[in-house]
């Protein structure tokens, strides 16, 4: 497989983001949904939503979202409208919450490691093409969070999330967190859930990572570790692998004093090994040129 083209930029602004699509080259047809995350109530580090305005703007898109599998804010419809309200992003966007309501879509894996199939909320099967837009950061269960997370846990709906966390076992949400699976099969999981979303979109489907706020723990956490590196930049890309891989790479080599800190979570959980099963699934590459954009 020929390496994947990774734009990067250390500038991290709301015109920068539009400038780093633009590079991409693809206009993304129809109606695009924008799969972002838009933070639990309590985080501090979630990119916030007059930051995206430029770039949502750009691509008319629809900001979309799933309801959680845990306890917290988001994980009913009706909690999860009201929290998405309080952090402004109905100021400037229509926001669909795609697993609002039921039944969800399933998207067959025939290759998948663990699963082989995915539930993603029904209304994904609006929109024609999406734009991924993730904040690069660690995860306490992922060991870190990117376009990966994004597509996999990000894109699938409550019960989904919960197939994914259980690694196929249940898709009850009051039953997965006291018998999870071995770590690996949980990293699979997630890499055969992305693999669906990839699949699903075709050719419609871009990847933007920004690596600020850069803490150890997600945007999902209502208690998070204040960021521990300084912000890196934007990366964009139409491989959900190679971007991943090159952020992780850009924290290895940062000469950062927290980098050690962030290392420990990621090796910790094991994170690479979503890359490691992504790739082996075929729907991107870990080898990639890095392309420096002014």
């Amino acid at each position: 497989m020929e390496k994947s083209k990774v734009y990067f930029t250390k500038e991290i602004t709301p015109e920068s983001v539009v400038k780093m699509y633009e590079t991409l080259g693809v206009n993304l047809p129809g109606k695009v949904a924008v799969k972002l995350h838009s933070g639990e109530e309590g985080n501090q580090n979630y990119i916030r939503p007059e930051f995206v305005k430029a770039i949502v703007e750009k691509v008319n898109g629809t900001v979309v979202e799933c309801n959680a599998a845990y306890e917290g804010a988001r994980n009913s419809t009706e909690k999860h409208k009201k929290l998405i309200e309080d952090h402004g992003w109905t100021q400037y966007f229509d926001v669909d919450i795609m697993d609002a309501e039921g039944p969800d879509i399933v998207l067959e894996i025939p290759n998948g490691k663990i699963l082989k199939e995915n539930f993603v909320g029904k209304d994904i099967e609006k929109y024609d093409s999406m734009l991924v837009l993730s904040h690069f950061k660690g995860h306490p269960m992922g060991g870190y969070g990117g376009a990966l997370k994004q597509l996999s846990i990000g894109c699938s709906s409550s019960e989904g999330k919960s197939w994914i966390h259980s690694a196929g076992q249940s898709k009850d949400q009051t039953k997965i967190w006291d018998n999870l699976p071995e770590q690996n099969k949980f990293l699979e999981s997630m890499a055969d859930a992305a693999s669906s979303v990839v699949k699903y979109f075709g050719k419609n489907i871009v990847f933007i990572n920004v690596m600020c706020n850069l803490s150890v723990d997600c945007d999902c956490c209502a208690v998070a570790e204040d960021p521990c590196m300084k912000d890196i930049g934007i990366l964009a890309s139409t491989d959900p692998i190679a971007i991943d891989q090159a952020c992780i790479d850009l924290v290895y080599h940062s000469k950062d004093p927290g980098r050690d800190h962030f290392v420990e979570r990621v090796e910790r959980q094991n994170g690479i090994h979503t890359i490691e099963a992504a790739a082996e699934l075929g729907f991107g590459t870990r080898e990639y040129e890095m392309i420096n954009v002014d």
